[in-house]
C-alpha cells in the first residue's frame, strides 16, 4: 500500500512498534497507526526531497519556510489518503468479483451434482 502502511502493519517493523509500546503508548501509537505514520513520514520526507507543493505568498524570514514545510506535508498526506481510498475501492471491487466468481462456480457445481 505505502510506506505508512508498511511501518504500521507489516511484520518487518513489528519489533520497532513493540519496542515503542504498540498502541498502548503515544509513541507506539504514532507508529502503529497508518494514518498517523503517514503524517510523520510526510513531515520527514518533504524537506528531504524538496517536494514543497505549497509556498506561502508573504515571505517572512522564519515563519514562511515553516509554513511551507507544514502545509506541503499536510498536502502530501491528504493526497496519499485520497489515493489510499481510491485503491481501497479498486481492491474491494476485485474482491467482490472474485467472490461472485466463486459463488457462480459453486452454484454450477451444485447444479451438476443435482443432475447426476
Amino acid at each position: 500500500m505505502g510506506l505508512s502502511h508498511t511501518l504500521a502493519r507489516e511484520k518487518l517493523f513489528e519489533p520497532l512498534r513493540n519496542k515503542l509500546g504498540g498502541m498502548s503508548t503515544w509513541r507506539g501509537y504514532l507508529l502503529s497507526c497508518a494514518y498517523c505514520a503517514s503524517h510523520w513520514l510526510a513531515f520527514l520526507l518533504v524537506p528531504l526531497t524538496g517536494a514543497y507543493g505549497i509556498r506561502v505568498a508573504p515571505r517572512w524570514p522564519v515563519i514562511s519556510p515553516l509554513l511551507d514545510w507544514f502545509l506541503s506535508s499536510i498536502l502530501v498526506t491528504v493526497v496519499a489518503a485520497v489515493l489510499r481510498v481510491g485503491f481501497y475501492f479498486i481492491d474491494e471491487e476485485a474482491r467482490l468479483a472474485r467472490t461472485r466468481k466463486q459463488v457462480t462456480q459453486t452454484r454450477a457445481q451444485d447444479e451438476d451434482r443435482a443432475l447426476q
